[in-house]
């Protein structure tokens, strides 16, 4: 973790916006969340998607119907997959230009990260760090699949070439973003980690999923960023908790008391430097946003503060570890209510902060 980077409860979005244009979401990102801003996905656009956002630069991508697999059959796929080692064994081995391979992202699928760029150049002031993210090689290699229907992820081989995409994306980010001249963080999008550890998950081995995320930090790590991952729903927080990540997001309005649970995993995370990256501004459930107010919102966070107090994380390192988001993406939401939530996000994030320092 960068000796600069203290997140005292700051506020960070997830990353999608249910917007159509990117500067109209850059305009909202830097009003909501000034001090760690973070480039905007927008799933209104096809190529926006989370799985679609990170295709470019691997092999065998096909689109039929609508609908995007690997061919992995072939010599065309063969090719293409040395070149693929190729390329990477180039930047990884042999200092080749990171910038300029096929690992980067493109305004074609990626605008929000272009526009972002060029609205830190506009900025007055630096921010307190700055934020991108990748789909994870969980979600990724479990939703795309072969020509025969197969998860990538049940192939050694294919998901390898998955994982290894994902990291060099997210080192891509970070190169570009460390122009900024402040500390950069890259979040791992794990929506497909919900429910790991259920029957659901028995095919797959907490060995295979340790190994992909430690692959993916550790890739992170080398540009200097700051790993985290966002899971929007329950998981086995042991296995993510025990992983060196810098900071850990969770849906915290909804699954707080599985979360606690993990007291012991919590609290050594904790004392080893981690953040934690609270999403207590409910996303998932629009009748309880609808319904939620600062107040209550806040209420909810000293009922947190007490929890944690209670198994030994006292208050103020908790405050001093934090960051405040929202649940999950917006990206689905009404303009309505993805305003409160943005709005909701900030508010919270100043009462807790305010309060911390009486």
């Amino acid at each position: 973790m960068p000796s600069q980077f203290t997140p005292e409860a700051l506020p960070v979005l997830v990353g999608s916006l249910p917007l159509e244009d990117h500067g109209e979401a850059m305009d909202l990102v830097m009003r909501f969340t000034p001090e760690i801003p973070s480039w905007s996905q927008l799933p209104i656009h096809r190529e926006e998607g989370m799985i679609a956002q990170f295709l470019p630069g691997l092999p065998g991508v096909v689109e039929k119907n609508g609908k995007r697999f690997i061919d992995a059959q072939g010599d065309p796929f063969n090719a293409d997959q040395v070149a693929f080692y190729e390329a990477y064994l180039a930047v990884t081995e042999e200092g080749g230009p990171l910038l300029e391979s096929r690992f980067g992202l493109t305004p074609d699928t990626a605008q929000g990260f272009f526009t972002f760029l060029e609205a830190l150049k506009r900025r007055k002031e630096p921010p307190t760090a700055v934020k991108g993210q990748v789909t994870g090689p969980v979600t990724f290699a479990t939703a795309l699949v072969d020509q025969t229907g197969t998860p990538l992820f049940y192939d050694v081989q294919l998901r390898d070439m998955a994982v290894k995409l994902l990291a060099l994306k997210a080192r891509w980010q970070i190169r570009r973003l460390k122009d900024s001249g402040v500390p950069v963080i890259l979040f791992m999008d794990e929506p497909g980690m919900a429910g790991f550890g259920s029957s659901e998950f028995t095919s797959i081995s907490r060995e295979d999923v340790r190994f992909c995320f430690t692959e993916m930090i550790e890739a992170i790590h080398a540009e200097d960023g700051m790993a985290g991952i966002h899971v929007c729903a329950n998981t086995d927080w042991s296995l993510i908790l025990s992983l060196p990540f810098d900071i850990v997001n969770f849906d915290a309005y909804t699954y707080l008391d599985r979360f606690i649970l993990y007291a012991g995993d919590v609290k050594g995370f904790l004392e080893s430097g981690g953040v934690l990256a609270w999403g207590m501004v409910p996303t998932l459930n629009a009748e309880a946003l609808r319904q939620e107010t600062v107040e209550t919102l806040a209420a909810l966070w000293k009922e947190t503060l007490r929890q944690l107090d209670a198994i030994g994380i006292p208050p103020d390192r908790v405050v001093r570890q934090s960051l405040i988001t929202p649940s999950c993406g917006i990206g689905t939401l009404p303009l309505d209510l993805m305003k409160k939530v943005l709005m909701l996000t900030r508010e919270l994030s100043l009462n807790i902060r305010g309060a911390a320092r009486l």
